[in-house]
């Protein structure tokens, strides 16, 4: 983050994916929760090794874009950044905390000095907080606050800064995108089950992008919360019980990433709120 020459180099569109590494790759925070270890991901297919972040990356790569990659710590995205490079793409790594004002400003100071202004952005953070409470403790009342802070940073807060960040640009431009990596807890609240996150404060995330929505259409600016209603294929997820047993009813993020290309290049006319990809699915906008 320290040089000072252009990364994108070749002056190509830039594509930024925030949280381009996924809780459920080999090594991550759910998969040595679910499982007690990292797990072996050398038999997966590349596309799917790094959830949904991982496979948008790549897909806008290959299209030809400089995908940037931020993640909290840079050697998780390490392997990631070296599978694009493989297949011919270009991209760097920049860290970036979402709980953080200073570490989101200065993740994006550094983005438009060595790559340039976001043509696209897709706000992909996802969080474990309440994944590890037991079941004794499934109710609100046993909720620590710094566990709800933390969703609400990651669910709202962040969202918040990083359109500070990039919509002034692309209004002024007359064109962009701006996505949410949401799920369907965010359309409507249900109790909290022993072993899922805290997802009600991504209700906020929803609302945010349909105020963006309302705000920005008219700039030329595309803002669409994107639902993906099931669990996602990756090395964590894969291993689970539910999903052997299952195998057919988990999304390929390869296919989850064509849809956000799609929407990003081919139909800019489709400012839709909420998009909901099934296992199946048949189109990306309904």
């Amino acid at each position: 983050m320290s040089q000072t020459r252009k990364t994108n180099s070749k002056g190509k569109q830039v594509a930024v994916v925030i949280g381009a590494t996924s809780k459920w790759q080999s090594d991550g925070r759910n998969t040595v929760l679910a499982h007690g270890k990292p797990l072996d991901d050398s038999d997966l297919p590349v596309g799917i090794r790094w959830g949904v972040g991982g496979a948008v990356a790549q897909k806008f790569a290959q299209e030809g874009y400089f995908v940037v990659l931020t993640t909290r710590t840079t050697t998780n995205a390490t392997s990631l950044a070296d599978a694009i490079r493989d297949q011919g793409g270009d991209c760097m790594v920049v860290e970036l905390d979402l709980v953080s004002q200073d570490s989101v400003s200065g993740a994006f100071a550094t983005i438009r000095r060595e790559a340039g202004d976001p043509e696209v952005v897709i706000y992909n953070a996802g969080y474990l907080e309440g994944r590890d409470l037991p079941p004794e403790k499934e109710l609100l009342e046993h909720i620590p606050v710094e566990m709800f802070d933390t969703a609400q940073h990651i669910a709202s807060r962040g969202p918040f800064l990083v359109a500070k960040e990039v919509l002034p640009a692309m209004r002024k431009k007359g064109e962009g995108s701006f996505f949410f990596s949401n799920n369907s807890k965010s359309l409507r609240g249900k109790k909290r089950m022993t072993g899922e996150s805290l997802y009600y404060p991504r209700v906020m995330m929803r609302t945010l992008a349909q105020v963006l929505t309302e705000e920005y259409s008219e700039h030329g600016v595309h803002v669409a919360n994107i639902v993906i209603d099931g669990t996602i294929d990756s090395p964590g997820t894969r291993a689970l019980p539910k999903a052997r047993k299952q195998p057919d009813t988990v999304i390929n993020p390869v296919k989850i990433a064509e849809a956000f290309f799609y929407l990003h290049g081919q139909d800019r006319s489709c400012w839709t709120h909420e998009l909901q990809l099934t296992p199946f699915p048949t189109k990306p906008c309904y």
